[in-house]
């Protein structure tokens, strides 16, 4: 794999998420880590700052701790893309769950887009929150019809606002012959995500928690009727603890690492583009994404001045300077008039996959979690972490339909995805075909 050709970046291009361009990474006041806390919140992403803020409104003295600074990951590094679902679908689960809680599972992902929506606008969160819309494209035949059957045969109850795009029509909605059509999602949103972590963080100050970063938790140890934490900068001890990590789970929980998959999606940015070229591009500045086994997901930027591009074409994690002309070419496949334009960006970040494709919340020998949202985590993390807080503040609304479910994992996996290269080459693979 070969680094990026200079002719192809811009003279200031950064090796960064975009987003960091408006909101650097933040600059917390020297903290020092106490003695002990109520609760101690591993991970300063949406679902630890979301838990976080429950538990200081609720009283408890909370301490968010942070490998990196706050908000490192992926809740400043992805599209800003937000949907209203769950991976699997009712059909799916209800043959391993029955159709009651099925429904109430698939019904999770609908309250998590509302509860987003409903949350940044009560709290008055400055992040371009928009409610675009969403195109899928169907990257053949099958795929289209498979499209029309899933918006046609909607769940009693469980319907999500759609319609099928024939591929006749579809440059009402994106400048592309590439797919055979599609379907528009119109409830789906965009928002800046790290703009959306700035404020969601800010609250959780006010609310008076203490967010310490970096300071990496190193291990967890029962320590009577709760835990002690070692830490890069000392030890604390806490009645509870939140795991909050996802597709950043290191050894501080060997249990909770090895059930689940960190994979890294790799996104570019371009250069501003001719306003006409983007608006012939996504009219209508939708989100977009596809129906490939290994997608590949995409918008303008809240100012409809770039393209943001972004998916999978590494097998394996790599440096984003090197992925930047793989992801490029597919842009271009996609949009020909893009062949010369430069990339101002190029970035990556871990999502986590979980064996059942489904996220997890709850405890584990007494310590808690919530992670695993399978790459649809700005709507999900925030939702589940606001559910597990509640939860911890033993309140009943914390319950979810999701809760004491199990939480797979496989023998020999310790956290490291071994499988995940050849598994990717056999989708590609399968992406090719028309099935």
């Amino acid at each position: 794999m070969s680094r990026a050709p200079d002719a192809l970046l811009t003279p200031d291009f950064r090796a960064a998420p975009y987003w960091w361009d408006g909101v650097p990474r933040p600059a917390l006041p020297e903290t020092a880590l106490p003695a002990r806390a109520d609760a101690v919140v591993i991970g300063s992403g949406y679902t630890g700052l979301s838990a976080a803020l429950q538990l200081a409104r609720g009283g408890r003295h909370t301490v968010v701790l942070d490998a990196a600074d706050a908000g490192w990951g992926c809740s400043t590094r992805n599209g800003g893309q937000v949907s209203t679902g769950l991976k699997p679908g009712f059909a799916d689960l209800a043959p391993l769950h029955g159709a009651e809680r099925a429904f109430a599972m698939v019904k999770e992902g609908h309250h998590a887009l509302a509860f987003t929506e409903d949350f940044i606008r009560s709290e008055k969160i400055e992040c371009c929150w928009e409610r675009v819309g969403r195109f899928i494209g169907a990257h053949n035949a099958k795929s289209y019809d498979k499209l029309a059957r899933r918006v046609a045969h909607q769940a009693k109850g469980l319907e999500v606002e759609a319609h099928i795009l024939p591929r006749a029509e579809q440059r009402r909605e994106i400048g592309t012959d590439a797919y055979f059509g599609g379907a528009v999602y119109p409830a789906h949103a965009a928002l800046d995500p790290a703009l959306y972590h700035q404020g969601m963080l800010a609250r959780v100050q006010a609310a008076g928690a203490s967010v310490i970063a970096p300071c990496a938790a190193q291990a967890i140890e029962r320590d009577g009727q709760g835990f002690k934490l070692r830490t890069a900068r000392g030890t604390i001890t806490a009645r509870d603890v939140l795991v909050a990590t996802n597709g950043y789970t290191d050894g501080v929980s060997p249990d909770l690492r090895r059930r689940v998959i960190p994979i890294g999606s790799y996104i570019i940015a371009t250069e501003p583009l001719d306003p006409a070229l983007a608006g012939r591009l996504i009219p209508k500045a939708r989100v977009v994404s596809d129906t490939r086994r290994v997608i590949f997901y995409y918008r303008l930027s809240p100012d409809r001045r770039c393209l943001l591009f972004g998916g999978r074409v590494a097998t394996r994690e790599t440096d984003p300077v090197l992925t930047a002309p793989m992801l490029h070419a597919e842009m271009a496949a996609l949009f020909p008039e893009l062949a010369h334009t430069r990339l101002s960006h190029s970035w990556a970040g871990f999502v986590a996959y979980t064996f059942d494709t489904m996220p997890h919340l709850g405890q584990r020998d007494g310590i808690w979690y919530a992670m695993g949202y399978c790459g649809a985590g700005v709507a999900l993390a925030g939702y589940f972490g606001m559910r597990v807080g509640q939860q911890m503040l033993g309140r009943k609304e914390g319950r979810t339909a999701l809760d004491g479910m199990s939480f797979p994992t496989r023998p020999l996996y310790s956290g490291d995805p071994w499988f995940l290269g050849p598994a990717l080459v056999w989708k590609r693979l399968l992406d090719r075909l028309p099935v």
